[in-house]
């Protein structure tokens, strides 16, 4: 994933100033501008430029030069935090960028946030477990990252606030966000097949497969038939969700008419696909060639630089925390948005191998 935005000294003091705001610190008016500077330790020029972000804002209003500027937080902008919890996809993710950032802003905007103890993957996505999770959990609102539809549809019927990061939420009522894949992975797939490649594998986990393919494996399985290329389940193959079931469908696919071209979904998976081609001997993209669904900051570091999906995970990062201060604020807030993607050309593809 992108790193997020590191904020600017103006913007943090706009960002703790707007919190204390919102939360009635103060009222009337606000302290000086030489009172502010000395007790956040910044200067008198970080703390006008940000008092002027409240303004724009409609938070504050100047009285005139060396006044105090007068609060103008209205009612419906007084909001209390949350108690939210983060249902997880895999407990590993709990160390992805975004997560971490995310985290860190709602809890600088007063909510109390907490990862479930188990994930998704630990649940099996089984809609019962998640039940009694659930009922045993006192929380105002959940995040559930790549929730099945089982599990989001389960969600989507419950009367707890559900916001769902990624996940397959589309025509569901439920608050979601994710990137715009699909389009970005016809434009991967038409690349690969105007490189020659006829024999692509999708390799991506359970919950987009079944019941049926998501919109992602849609766009994939879609540009190979209109490229007259019969999808089937050798493009989008099955395989148990394990370790040992990963490899041993890289096994299979490799044992007869070994694909030319993998698209792998998250950075773990492609990290693992790159280890089994090599202990195979198989290089990228000389024999086959390699596109990952996702960035990770691990691509700066290699060579060849490697074919991917990108996105910003800011836009996500930004929606969930409007979300939270919609729901604080007893709003009912079940819109879905989709974020920018774009294929990045990298090193690992390349033309059909001729032997």
């Amino acid at each position: 994933m992108p790193l997020l935005k590191i904020l600017s000294a103006v913007e943090q003091v706009a960002v703790y100033l707007r919190h204390e705001l919102i939360r009635g610190h103060w009222s009337g008016f606000l302290p000086g501008v030489d009172r502010l500077s000395e007790e956040l330790g910044v200067s008198r020029k970080t703390v006008e430029a940000a008092l002027r972000i409240l303004e724009n804002e409609g938070l504050l209003t100047s009285q005139g030069p060396r006044r105090k500027r007068s609060i103008e937080v209205r009612d419906d902008q007084q909001k209390r935090g949350l108690r939210v919890a983060i249902l997880l996809s895999e407990k590993a993710d709990r160390q992805l960028e975004y997560v971490i950032g995310l985290h860190y802003e709602l809890v600088d905007s007063g909510h109390t946030v907490h990862f479930a103890p188990v994930s998704l993957v630990d649940l099996g996505n089984d809609v019962r477990k998640l039940s009694r999770l659930v009922e045993r959990t006192a929380v105002d609102a959940w995040l559930v990252l790549a929730g099945s539809r089982e599990v989001l549809e389960w969600f989507s019927k419950q009367p707890i606030p559900t916001f769902a990061v990624f996940g397959r939420r589309r025509g569901l009522a439920i608050a979601g966000v994710g990137p715009n894949k699909p389009p970005v992975c016809a434009e991967a797939t038409r690349t690969l097949i105007g490189l020659g490649h006829k024999r692509i594998a999708l390799l991506t986990r359970k919950v987009r497969r079944l019941p049926q393919p998501g919109e992602f494996e849609r766009a994939f399985l879609g540009e190979l038939e209109s490229h007259g290329i019969p999808p089937g389940p050798y493009h989008l193959p099955d395989w148990e969700e394990t370790i040992d079931g990963f490899h041993a469908r890289l096994e299979a696919l490799f044992r007869v008419t070994p694909p030319t071209a993998l698209i792998v979904d998250e950075a773990t998976l492609f990290a693992a696909t790159q280890q089994f081609l090599a202990r195979r001997g198989l290089r990228v993209p000389d024999d086959v060639s390699l596109i990952c669904t996702d960035a990770d900051s691990s691509f700066a570091w290699c060579k060849p630089s490697i074919s991917h999906i990108r996105w910003d995970s800011r836009p996500v990062v930004r929606r969930i925390v409007r979300w939270a201060a919609n729901i604080s604020m007893g709003k009912h807030d079940i819109r879905q948005t989709l974020t920018g993607a774009e294929f990045i050309h990298g090193g690992t593809i390349g033309p059909v191998a001729r032997h």
